[in-house]
């Protein structure tokens, strides 16, 4: 039998009008039923543990010999994740005493047959109305089709070798959906490292509700990883969807990590390249009565974000100017290549942004993974938040030239609004 925990007893309340046959019977009756909650015999709730029913259970017996013991075993479906436990008895059925009993119990997937058996040594003896018992446990990694195989050897009084075999089938289901989104960003306008942050939206697909123990993101290697999903109240920290962390059937729930590379795996330039193993997740979760069940996602891999030969970021700029007045800003230039660049700074004024400064000018020479900063002044002739555009860098050795376009944001108002707030 599949060693499982019991569920609530549900039962089914009978009743009707006091003006009815039956007057007040069938209330007092269900008043006296011991399995039902006192002043709430009618709602269906039950006070009382029942083993489960409907086990789910296909088996087919194979060399069955009618003079030997009877191999019992019950089992109903289960989830990924959960610990598969299942208590396998022979009961020598005879008038006689049988040698040599080997039990064995496989449990085949469609990848890989398990022997889960906890002893591979023999019985010596088994006497009449006598049993060999043995529990197995095994954590499920697998969905779909599963089938323990319970095969038991024996030998007779007579000397006669027997075998027979028991197929029990059942299906592994999945409990939870799991789909993950990955966002690019940097952590300050200061930063060199680039962040990364994962979105884990996990969703509770069974029928019943699980209580959440831990959702965490266990990093690679490359990385350190910082949980978003607590916050700061009256001192102390609480998980961002309350004391109860219970997810009904069917619900969905947003899980946020921040991940930064660390500094030995970043490249000179201070990001990360090409496809990167992020780390993988790690969801413990229990059922009603306290069924533990854990998962683990295969390794996350995202895809570094292309910077090409050259990259533009801003390290300072305002939130708000002025019209009509020059405002700095400061950007860093970055030679993401492996070869040398010699480039010439080019700026292209818009219809509402203008570029204060001498265009088509020299900024020398880039070695690979080089940076070199660069303050620069604009000034804005349209209020309303304007974007800042018309950069380009241009390689002297391969005359190609990089557009830069829509680099940032600047909210422009009038001198007079601005003295007022």
């Amino acid at each position: 039998m599949r060693l499982t925990k019991p569920t609530l007893f549900t039962n089914v309340p009978v009743t009707c009008e006091e003006r009815d046959l039956p007057g007040d019977l069938f209330n007092q009756l269900m008043k006296e039923d011991p399995s039902t909650v006192k002043g709430a015999e009618t709602l269906m709730l039950g006070e009382m543990l029942t083993l489960p029913q409907n086990f789910g259970l296909y088996c087919m017996r194979e060399n069955t010999v009618p003079s030997f013991p009877s191999l019992s075993c019950s089992i109903r479906n289960i989830f990924l994740g959960e610990t598969f436990s299942s208590y396998i008895s022979v009961h020598n059925d005879s008038n006689q005493v049988v040698k040599d009993i080997l039990v064995k119990a496989d449990l085949q997937t469609s990848s890989q047959r398990l022997n889960l058996s906890a002893s591979s040594a023999a019985v010596a003896e088994l006497k009449p109305d006598c049993c060999i018992d043995d529990v197995i446990h095994h954590e499920v990694k697998e969905i779909g089709t599963h089938i323990l195989v319970c095969a038991v050897s024996y030998t007779t009084q007579a000397g006669e070798k027997m075998y027979f075999r028991k197929f029990f089938k059942f299906q592994v289901l999945k409990p939870l959906d799991v789909k993950t989104k990955f966002y690019n960003a940097e952590s300050d306008l200061s930063s060199v490292t680039d962040e990364v942050f994962l979105e884990a939206q996990i969703q509770n697909i069974t029928t019943s509700p699980m209580f959440m123990e831990k959702v965490s993101l266990e990093p690679s290697i490359m990385y350190n990883v910082a949980e978003l999903n607590t916050v700061n109240k009256a001192g102390e920290s609480m998980s961002t969807f309350g004391s109860r962390t219970y997810l009904q059937p069917m619900d969905t729930r947003q899980y946020l990590y921040c991940l930064k590379p660390k500094q030995e795996f970043a490249e000179k330039a201070g990001v990360i390249k090409g496809v990167t193993v992020i780390g993988k997740l790690d969801i413990v979760w229990k059922t009603n009565l306290g069924e533990r069940g854990r998962l683990q996602t295969s390794q996350l891999q995202r895809m570094a974000p292309g910077y090409g030969d050259v990259r533009l970021s801003l390290e300072t700029i305002p939130d708000t100017v002025n019209l009509e007045e020059p405002f700095d800003i400061t950007c860093k230039i970055t030679n993401c290549s492996e070869r040398t660049m010699d480039l010439i700074l080019e700026m292209c004024n818009t219809n509402s942004i203008h570029w204060c400064g001498v265009s088509g000018r020299q900024l020398g020479k880039l070695h690979p993974s080089s940076s070199l900063h660069l303050a620069l002044t604009l000034l804005s002739s349209v209020q309303g938040l304007q974007s800042v555009s018309g950069l380009r860098l241009t390689d002297t050795f391969l005359k190609r030239t990089y557009e830069y376009d829509d680099i940032a944001q600047v909210c422009v108002v009038s001198s007079e609004v601005k003295e007022e707030s």
